[in-house]
């Protein structure tokens, strides 16, 4: 499994990943952070991105903070990384 730091930003226009900055991910989604519907929305991001079920994705550490750490079930982080980058 991989762990994968992201820095999140909700409310945004659109789904997107944004780029690598000093080892942290940043991501930018549509929805509120209100009852976890952004990290929702982070996980399925990623998942889609991957190519991986929504289910192998999810926030361990960070639910309520803009930094979090993010585990894919499955995937080393070094690949998870390459994958990810190769795509934005």
């Amino acid at each position: 499994m991989g762990d994968l730091r992201v820095r999140l930003q909700p409310r945004a226009k659109s789904n997107e990943l944004v780029g690598l900055r000093e080892g942290t991910l940043g991501v930018r989604v549509t929805a509120p952070p209100v009852d976890g519907k952004a990290n929702a929305a982070l996980c399925k991001l990623l998942a889609k991105r991957l190519g991986v079920a929504p289910s192998t994705v999810a926030v361990v550490r960070g639910q309520s903070a803009r930094e979090k750490v993010v585990r894919v079930d499955g995937i080393e982080t070094s690949i998870l990384l390459h994958r990810l980058v190769d795509v934005t």
